[in-house]
Order: C-alpha cells, then structure tokens, then sequence
C-alpha cells in the first residue's frame, strides 16, 4: 500500500504489503427461497428453428403474501464467462401475488412466428439459447461474482438458475437441455432446494405474465364478482391484534366503500367499512391487493370484495400490513359519501411509542390504542385520517415524501424538527407522508416547514418509515424561512478541526456535487485548518476493478473549495485494501484529513499502511506517533469489513496535535423502531462498541505516555450520545463528547425517519480546554442537500488555555 498526499509533497515509494488470501467458501449455497424463484428461463427466442420471438425469463411467487420486485432486478451471464464479461441487468418493477407469475421479456431475434404474453418487465439482454446465468437480484448494480462459489456468498442473490455448461449455478450442475426450442423450468410445486439440475427441467417453452397470460393469448378464466354481502366484514379480518384471525382464510362479499386507490407500484385500493362496530381495537380499513393490475375502481365506489387474507411483511422484522390477495370484487353503485376520518393530533396520539414483549414479536398482543401510538395506528391501518397545520420534521425525499409531527410540542429542536434524545423517549406523533396522486407529488419542504390546512388519506404501512399517510388531500406548505448556517471564522491563535461526510464521493460525481460540498467547508465552515472526511470512495467510484486510490477525487475537491475562496488543502490518507473496508462494493470507502498547510503542518512518519498498526511512542519529546498518518490496530476482528480510523499527527503553533478520523460501522441491520419485535434488538451496535474500545485503548496509551496530549477524535460514529458505544469510547474519562456541551434542543447532525438526532461527534482529551464548538446545519434539514450529515467544528484558542 502506498501513503498518499497532495500534489504539493512528493509521494513516498511504494510499501511491500503481503498480502493475505482469504479462502473462499466451497460450494455452498444461499438458504432456499420460500418467496421468489426463477420458474423458467429461455434464451433461444428468435433464434433458427424457434417459435416464439424473443427471450424470457420467468418469476414466480411460492409464497402465501405478495412478493415486492420494485428495486430488484433479473441480471444474466454468459455461460463461460471471461476477464471482461459483465452482468447485464433488467430492473423491476410491481410485485408477484401469491402463487403468480411475472414475466421479463428480453431480446429478440429475427426468428419465431409467436409473440410473448404482454411483459410486466422489459430488458434488452440477448441471451444465449444453450447456456447461461440468470440471477434474481436484490438491487440493480451489476454483480461482480463470476464463479459459483463467490455468487454463493453474495448475499444481494434471491435466486440464481445456470444452465447448459454454466460455470455459475446452484448445487452440482446447471440444467441441461436448454436450446433454440426449449426453455428450463422448474416444477409446479415451485420446490427450491438449491440445485439447479436437481429442480429445473428442459421442455418446450412456456411463459406466463402477472394477468395469467399465455403466449397463445390465452388466459384462465376468471370467476365472477360477488354478488350479495357475506358474513365476513372489515373488523372481523382485522380482529384485536396486529395479525388477522382470518390469515390465510378465504372470504366472500366484504362489503365497503373505496377510499383510496393506488394505481402504480404495489397496486390496489383501501375499503372501509360504513358500519363500525364501535371497538376502537377493530379496524374498519382494508388494502385490497390487485398485483400488477391497475384495479377499475374510484374512491366513493361501494364493493364487495373476495378474496383470500394474507399478512403482508414489506421487510425483514416489520410488522404485517393486512390485506385481500387475489381477489374479485364487484362495484355496486358508485358516488357514495366516504367514512369520517380520524383525527390524528396531541390529543389522539397517546404518549407512550409502543408495548414491550421483551424482544419477542408483539404480533399477537392485544391493541391497547388509547394507550401505545403504534397500537393506534395499527388500529387505524386502512382507514381514513386527517390532521392540520403540522410541522415539517423530515424534508421532502427524492421519493416525493415528507415526516411531519402531529404533536407540534414534542421535543422540539430548535430548528423546527424533533429530536431523538433517549431509546425509551419515542417521538410518537412522527408520520411519513405522501401524496396517492401522481400529478400532484408532496410539494418541496424543508424541516421546520408547516403543512398548512386539512390533509387527509389513508393510513398504511411500508418497510422504510412503518406507518404512513397516503394523502388525497394535501395541505399548503408554509416556507418558515430555514436557512443554512455558516459559522463563525476561527482566530489567529485557535486551532480550527471540522468533520464532514460527503457521503460516498468520487471522481465521477457531477461537478455540482463537488461544488455544493466545496461551499460547505470554505463557506459555511469558514475554511477549518483540518477537515476529517468520510466516505471518500477511490476514484472510480462502485467499479470494482481493484482500484483504491482517490487522488483525482481529492485533486477536484480541493481545486472545488479554492474556486469557492477556500484555501488551498494538502491531504492524506491511507489507501484501503481491495473491498475490506465496507461501504459500497467496489468504493474502497476510507477516511481522509485535509489540511491547510498556510495554517498547521502534518508531521510524516513512514511505516503506515491499510495493515500495520499505529502506536504511542514514548519520547524524551512527548509522545509520538510510530507512524504518521497510520491506522488503529487494522487487523482486529472489530474493523472486520469496516473503515479503520486514520491517525494523523499535526502541529500548530510548535505544539503536537493528535487527530483521529472515525467511521464506525453502521446501523444496517438493527431492528427497526416501528417493528414487530420490541423492543428492537441494535444488533450492529456490538461491532461500534469493539470499534470504541479500540480508539479508546490507543487514546489512552497516548495519554498514559504524556497525560496533556492534544487529541481530537471526531467523524461519524454512526451512534447516539446516549449510546452504550459512546459510554465505551468515554471510558476512564480519556475522551469528553462536544455535543454533551450544547442545549439539548441543539443536538443533532443527522435526520432520519423525522428524527433530529446525532450520529457525527467531536470529541476531545482533558488537556484540551474550552473548546468552541459547533454543529453547521446546512444538509441534513433541506430537500436539497450534497450529503444526509451535517458538519461539525472546534476552535480551541491556544492562548486561552488550549496548551498548558
């Protein structure tokens, strides 16, 4: 690995690094699916001799609840694939139902009399007739795998069928038998068990789309709408708990009136019953799933429904939204009044987030809604809701959706949001909302913004964000005027060190990333003498290509911060190994200092590279760095697929400074506040607490060799001040948390779900005294912003007490 610095000092050569092989798994396999498979695939479309024209690949759904696909993708490769082949991706879109097909078309050739059923996904891969590798893909960046064992163990993989000669395939062989006239199929009972030539089959060809379409045009016949009520109504599927007693139960004749109709994504209508039965456990609202089918009908209609109720689970660990799968309905009369909505507000909302089953799933606990908001909006789930005059807490999306409050006085930040402040603290007046009508999105909002007037929709659930409103009705936004911060310049005689993340930077950005993010630091930082950066990725970005250098990246971002009157930064950093550092596959995310050479000095010491560990040199001096910049004990098991932080020894005024550059690993996969298991387990929190013990061991030998050293830690922890990983990063009192120092109102960088809360912190040594510190709003809180963190500095005058 090499130490990298600006273009102003001369590159050290290059550091002889052994490099170790980690072996990899041997042919094992991703667990079964339950859910989606690949049912069948063909390549020989249009090809001499075929029937039908183009190729396909078929998706089928094995299990009991709709299958979401939006985000996911169908990606093919070659049989054998070489040095340059690449995966070819065909994106998604819709959902399969229970027990449904979705058909991908793909490319066509100039053979074939027979079209394909109408598609519900369109690519343009031309795929070979003999051989070949489909994948059904959480997400549409191409895959990197080109052998079966390294497919095996990426885990984005749903499903993955080779056949003929594949070399990249499920369990001891591809499928044979595939060709110009046949296809491979899996059998009707959908059985995946993770062995392609055990579960496919070859034979002739036959697609079917999401409508039961065939190639022939066909398609089986429907039974009809029903016709008179049934026994069955709203609240009895709906039941006293968060999952049906009907689950799984076939029903005929709900009767309700429409409320709302989703005619895109995730397709269907709300009913409600007219008729309550007065328990406000009971919910009188009810999604009616329609699939990829637009369903005919407008708010006002009265139905009937049948159908088959099903749990819907939108994500791994979130509760259920409750639905009618599969169903038939007939439209009564049309015009009719829709249900009163609920007022949702202070007064509504109980106090109190939701009940406790120590960890377990409250699935089945009784609602108690006048005493849990979650149990009142689960009570609410389908049914029609309204509030007013909100507060904006979580800015419009690139997805066109806003978080508002309906407890306006429900700590408050002092910029308009709500704050996160203690895991037993729940903000439960947070909703997501957004609009069912296309041509009219959730208009532009920034946090701190008021929803003026009435808005009213229907309460649903979804993975990001849990409960939700679908407004048909949209207040007015009232711009409250937010503007960003810009904080004050530091003096002559004080010590200025900010952290930003620029969220996932490379040379391939548009320039007017670099510039937003540019302005940030020159402008509204007031040009730091030393930035600590995160998320700096190498510089050709997610092409994993084994390159880890970001020299361009950092040559445009510093060029980017002088053209907006900035200084003019030197940098380092210490190059990561090839895919060992998390964050996006292929990035090479690392941490990074940029210093104002006018204003502070980096003292270099050789011997840092992305494996050898960085130490505390006792001196006749003080205390130095062994290596300079260098990396906190890389090869602990707590940095395993995780940023190392950079260590850098900096002087200022003749005195030694110590700064160390942080990005714990996240909070992906931790249970989510508004799931179904309570209280949420924070699995990723183990790994941030190991992170911390790390830092905090090599603080304190810095300190044990000379108890006045200057250090600063800082970057983003990817955790709460409140946090057990902020407790064990404080340990023995070797490190003081700035934000701790600020009004409680003022305590956060980062918004999330409609939560103000903290995740970036500065912190620093006793032998740092007063420090001035400052957390910059200018991203976190806007529509418009170049990252989701808001930066952070501290001045510390060395006339003032700073050295001593």
């Amino acid at each position: 690995m090499q130490i990298h610095r600006s273009g102003s000092v001369l590159l050290t050569g290059a550091v002889a690094v052994a490099l170790a092989v980690t072996a990899l798994p041997a042919a094992a396999q991703a667990a079964p699916s339950a859910t989606a498979v690949i049912s069948e695939v063909y390549g020989g479309g249009g090809n001499s001799g075929a029937t039908l024209t183009r190729d396909f690949v078929e998706l089928a759904n094995a299990g009991s609840a709709p299958f979401e696909v939006g985000g996911l993708s169908v990606q093919y490769l070659p049989g054998s694939p070489s040095a340059g082949s690449q995966w070819q991706v065909s994106e998604l879109s819709g959902s399969i139902a229970p027990g449904g097909r979705y058909l991908v078309a793909q490319a066509a050739g100039t053979g074939g009399t027979v079209a394909l059923p109408t598609a519900d996904a369109t690519g343009t891969v031309a795929m070979a007739a003999g051989s070949g590798t489909v994948a059904l893909v959480s997400g549409t960046a191409p895959l990197t795998c080109k052998s079966a064992a390294d497919c095996a163990a990426d885990t984005r993989i749903v499903d993955l069928v080779g056949y003929g000669s594949a070399v990249v395939r499920e369990g001891g062989g591809p499928v044979p038998g595939a060709s110009a006239t046949a296809s491979v199929a899996r059998a009707a009972s959908l059985a995946d068990t993770d062995d392609n030539a055990a579960d496919l089959a070859a034979g002739a060809p036959t697609p079917v789309n999401a409508k039961g379409e065939t190639s022939g045009g066909g398609q089986e016949p429907e039974e009809p709408g029903p016709t008179e009520p049934g026994d069955v109504r709203i609240h009895d599927i709906q039941g006293t708990t968060r999952v049906s007693p009907l689950d799984g139960t076939s029903v005929t004749g709900v009767p309700g009136v429409v409320t709302g109709v989703r005619a895109s994504g995730s397709r269907g209508f709300w009913i409600q019953d007219t008729a309550p039965d007065g328990d406000p456990r009971t919910g009188e609202g009810l999604f009616v799933y329609t699939g990829s089918t637009a369903p005919a009908v407008k708010a006002g209609d009265a139905v009937l429904v049948s159908g088959k109720v099903a749990e819907y689970y939108p994500g791994t660990g979130t509760q259920s939204l409750t639905q009618i799968t599969a169903p038939r309905f007939t439209v009564q009369s049309s015009g009719n009044a829709l249900p009163a909505p609920a007022v949702l507000d202070a007064r509504s909302v109980p106090g109190r987030y939701v009940p406790s089953a120590d960890g377990g799933a409250i699935d089945a606990l009784p609602l108690d809604p006048s005493r849990y908001a979650l149990d009142l909006y689960e009570a609410l789930e389908g049914s029609r809701v309204e509030f007013a005059d909100t507060r904006v807490t979580g800015a419009t999306t690139a997805y066109d959706e806003i978080w508002v409050t309906v407890k306006p006085r429900e700590n408050p930040t002092r910029r308009g949001g709500t704050l996160y402040a203690s895991y037993e603290d729940q903000n439960t007046g947070r909703l997501k909302v957004m609009s069912l009508d296309p041509a009219r999105p959730v208009p532009t909002a920034n946090v701190g913004d008021v929803l003026k007037g009435r808005t009213t929709g229907v309460l649903d659930y979804a993975s990001y964000g849990g409960y939700n409103v679908q407004a048909t009705e949209l207040g007015t936004v009232v711009d409250k005027k937010l503007r960003r911060e810009v904080t004050r310049k530091q003096k002559k005689d004080e010590l200025a060190v900010a952290t930003y993340n620029v969220e996932n930077l490379d040379a391939g950005d548009d320039q007017a990333k670099f510039d937003t993010l540019a302005e940030g630091v020159a402008v509204s930082l007031s040009s730091p003498d030393i930035v600590s950066l995160e998320e700096i990725q190498d510089d050709n970005g997610a092409v994993n290509d084994g390159t880890t250098g970001s020299e361009a990246t950092l040559k445009r971002f510093t060029e980017a911060i002088v053209a907006k009157g900035g200084p003019r930064y030197a940098w380092r950093y210490i190059a990561p190994e090839n895919n060992k550092d998390g964050g996006e596959p292929g990035g090479n995310i690392r941490n990074v200092f940029l210093f104002n050479p006018q204003r502070v000095s980096f003292t270099d010491r050789a011997g840092g590279d992305a494996t050898t560990p960085v130490r505390a040199v006792d001196t006749w001096k003080g205390v130095e760095l062994s290596a300079s910049p260098g990396r906190i004990n890389p090869a602990s098991p707590a940095w395993a697929d995780s940023r190392k932080p950079l260590v850098g020894e900096f002087v200022f005024r003749g005195k030694p400074v110590f700064v160390i550059g942080n990005h714990f690993a996240s909070k992906g996969g931790d249970q989510s506040l508004h799931g179904r298991y309570q209280e949420p387990t924070r699995s990723s929190e183990t790994k941030r607490i190991q992170q911390a013990a790390e830092v905090n061991t090599f603080v304190a030998a810095l300190l044990k060799a000379d108890r006045s050293a200057k250090v600063v830690a800082l970057g983003d922890f990817n955790d709460f001040e409140f946090s057990p990983t902020m407790k064990a990063l404080t340990k023995g009192r070797a490190l003081k948390p700035l934000i701790a120092t600020l009004p409680p109102s003022e305590r956060y960088s980062y918004v999330f779900d409609g939560n103000s809360q903290t995740l970036d912190h500065i912190l620093t040594s006793p032998g740092i005294r007063r420090p001035d510190y400052d957390v910059v709003h200018i991203n976190a809180e806007f529509a418009d912003q170049a990252s989701d963190h808001d930066p952070q500095v501290v001045r510390v005058k060395v006339g003032g007490g700073f050295w001593h």
